[in-house]
């Protein structure tokens, strides 16, 4: 029994010991491989940046250049260091452990296939401000695996790819310019038509303001106090766009209100009593 032992730990020695520089070739060639995928990137990202791809198309051509170099340099170091692989067994053995790795990282597959068909497909560019699932931001970084979002306070948003895909989102910035309202009210002796022309003509005159498609003064509801006016117009589609056009706006209507002897009314609230109300010396006492 010792002697059967003490052969096979002599044979595992032994096969260790000739399998050392096939290990060692393997681990040189991989060194050479990130080498290779380093320049390999390097030159795809001088090809691609002459052409007029998307951010997000070049960072998914570059990732992919890159694994397709590491998938070459690791299948010639497994059959080094283990002469009786073949491609043929190597595939098969791949086919029959994918199955289990898929479900054992089903969510991270997830997202890597999420992520090349959102660099794929041509909307939600990098520097466009999004809204999903109560995320809004502006996309700084698209990868196989996530999507940084930077929300509009400063803080970064990592969103993992198939939340995504999987909903709808909302892209403020697909086009320069996009519509903006507000809604003013006036009191309910003004004319109508006189104040929707006096606002109408306030909102033209901005400098900011999007004039050839139009300014809209709809009357919209009888307030409480008030005969609300819908103002809609036309300007940049970035969210300090229509800050900046909302103030200007807001501050010219006030003003051509003002001007044209036009009140913006206050709140009134009327109370109702079922008893006198003592009035004079008796409210005094």
């Amino acid at each position: 029994m010792f002697n059967t032992i003490n052969n096979q730990i002599n044979s595992m020695v032994y096969s260790i010991g000739e399998a050392i520089p096939g290990i060692v070739i393997a681990l040189i060639l991989l060194m050479i491989t990130g080498i290779i995928a380093s320049f390999a990137v390097k030159i795809t990202d001088k090809l691609v940046g002459k052409t007029e791809l998307r951010p997000s198309l070049r960072n998914l051509t570059e990732t992919m250049v890159k694994l397709a170099v590491w998938l070459i340099g690791i299948f010639i170091c497994a059959i080094i260091v283990f002469p009786d692989l073949t491609f043929t067994s190597m595939i098969a053995g791949l086919g029959i452990g994918a199955v289990a790795i898929g479900f054992a990282f089903q969510d991270i597959f997830e997202n890597f296939f999420a992520g090349i068909l959102i660099m794929l497909r041509e909307k939600m560019r990098i520097g466009d401000i999004i809204e999903c699932e109560g995320i809004e931001g502006k996309v700084e970084h698209i990868n196989l695996r996530e999507t940084h979002v930077r929300k509009l306070s400063g803080e970064l948003t990592v969103v993992p790819n198939s939340v995504l895909f999987k909903n709808p989102v909302e892209i403020i910035t697909d086009e320069p310019k996009r519509r903006h309202s507000v809604v003013i009210g006036v009191s309910y002796d003004t004319k109508l038509d006189h104040a929707a022309k006096v606002i109408r003509t306030a909102v033209k005159a901005l400098d900011d303001i999007e004039t050839d498609k139009g300014v809209d003064v709809f009357a919209q509801e009888f307030n409480s106090s008030s005969v609300d006016f819908l103002v809609r117009w036309w300007a940049g589609s970035s969210n300090r766009a229509g800050w900046e056009t909302k103030d200007k706006v807001i501050r010219a209507i006030k003003s051509a209100l003002d001007d044209a002897g036009i009140e913006i009314p206050f709140p009134y609230v009327t109370h109702t009593f079922k008893q006198n109300v003592p009035l004079g010396d008796k409210l005094a006492e």
